[in-house]
């Protein structure tokens, strides 16, 4: 996108990690917005290039401090790193992914006069080691950002509660890939649920699994990796479940997609794990809906916005095992229903929660924030 000087605008993104595979939708997201980009990660430590390097060691450094509750000199090394690449790369825009990262370079923002958006995304506004640890300095930073972003109406309250300016909230969940989640057909697919997330609690795959265990039929697939994984495997031998529930470990999405074309329903039991950490809006969800699968699924953070009861997909109250477990009966005994449910969770996603969209409404955020600072500095 070209500003009035008839070049790029350009964009800084500082974010946490660049590894994780949690993180998948970030770089997506980065890779899809139509900025001159460019982007630092606080796991990264390249020793032939300096300034990244240099900006991995502060962010290194601000994570010892915020451990040692020292919240008040946390954010100083990546804040002065952060000001130094700012004002190197003069950018029209600065963009700090997850709230608890933003803390650790907002003075770089207020020291050099750059714009700021914050892009929440799930446990940063909600899980007590970090929105419980930094509501004060989550406070401050919601006090003076140009724009924040979060995937549900639930995330936005708690912004709103926090202190963010209501008119420079963007909700916008991540989106579904159209170019690889399509072709699932439930009516003809061998009875299979399946299962896609990272095992943690606010995922609940231990909640999936005794759920399945009152199926008198079919099979659990399970796709992910996380700390509950030993316990889940664990789970299913006590129960004898063996033979009938596959564990296949983290897949690249394309995979994850083909596997999707192969089962009958989606099922994913979000709950508020027992440290406050919950969901945003998750992806898997909408990438199951848009391949064509019904889902069953928990009222859970942004599920509803999303999830139709009784016209893309069941939900069930969080914690409701024997629920999860009708539900799922309900849709596996009648594969037209099945059918009919995943046709319209594609045409639901198709309608407002693609990748597409999300970016699209992210760009026109960032350049209005963009257009504003400028009318200001004007004026």
């Amino acid at each position: 996108m070209a500003d009035s000087r008839g070049s790029q605008r350009r964009l800084l993104v500082f974010a946490p990690t660049r590894r994780a595979a949690s993180e998948t939708f970030v770089r997506a997201n980065l890779a899809g917005l139509p900025f001159a980009v460019q982007a630092y990660f606080g796991d990264e430590c390249p020793w032939r290039q300096p300034d990244r390097c240099a900006y991995g060691m502060s962010v290194w450094l601000s994570k010892v401090f915020t451990r040692l509750g020292w919240l008040r000199v946390a954010g100083w090394p990546a804040a002065r790193v952060a000001e130094v690449l700012i004002r190197r790369h003069q950018p029209d825009l600065m963009m700090a992914e997850f709230g608890f990262h933003a803390v650790r370079v907002m003075d770089a923002a207020k020291a050099t006069g750059v714009p700021l958006v914050v892009h929440f995304r799930g446990s940063d506004l909600s899980a007590q080691c970090k929105v419980g640890v930094l509501k004060s300095r989550y406070r401050h930073l919601l006090r003076f950002a140009d724009g924040v972003i979060c995937k549900s109406e639930p995330m936005a309250q708690t912004l709103r509660q926090l202190g963010a300016n209501p008119s420079r909230l963007l909700i916008s969940a991540s989106g579904a890939n159209t170019a690889l989640f399509y072709g699932s057909n439930p009516s003809q697919a061998a009875p299979v649920f399946l299962a896609v997330g990272r095992f943690v609690p606010k995922k609940g795959p231990l909640h999936t699994i005794r759920a399945f265990q009152q199926q008198p039929l079919g099979q659990l697939w399970m796709v992910g990796e996380g700390p509950l994984l030993l316990q889940a495997e664990a789970l299913v031998q006590d129960l004898g479940l063996q033979d009938r529930v596959r564990f296949f470990g983290a897949l690249p999405q394309v995979k994850v997609a083909a596997l999707m074309r192969e089962a009958r329903v989606f099922v994913q039991h979000s709950l508020v794990a027992a440290d406050g950490d919950s969901e945003g809006n998750p992806v898997s969800v909408m990438e199951a809906q848009l391949s064509g699968l019904p889902v069953v699924a928990t009222r859970h953070g942004g599920i509803p916005e999303v999830v139709l009861d009784q016209q893309t997909g069941c939900l069930v109250e969080e914690g409701d095992v024997s629920g999860m477990a009708a539900a799922m009966q309900h849709l596996m005994a009648d594969p037209l229903l099945a059918e009919c449910y995943g046709a319209a969770g594609r045409r639901q996603i198709l309608a407002g929660f693609t990748l597409e969209h999300h970016l699209q409404d992210v760009t026109k955020f960032l350049e209005m924030v963009m257009d504003s600072h400028r009318l200001r500095l004007r004026a």
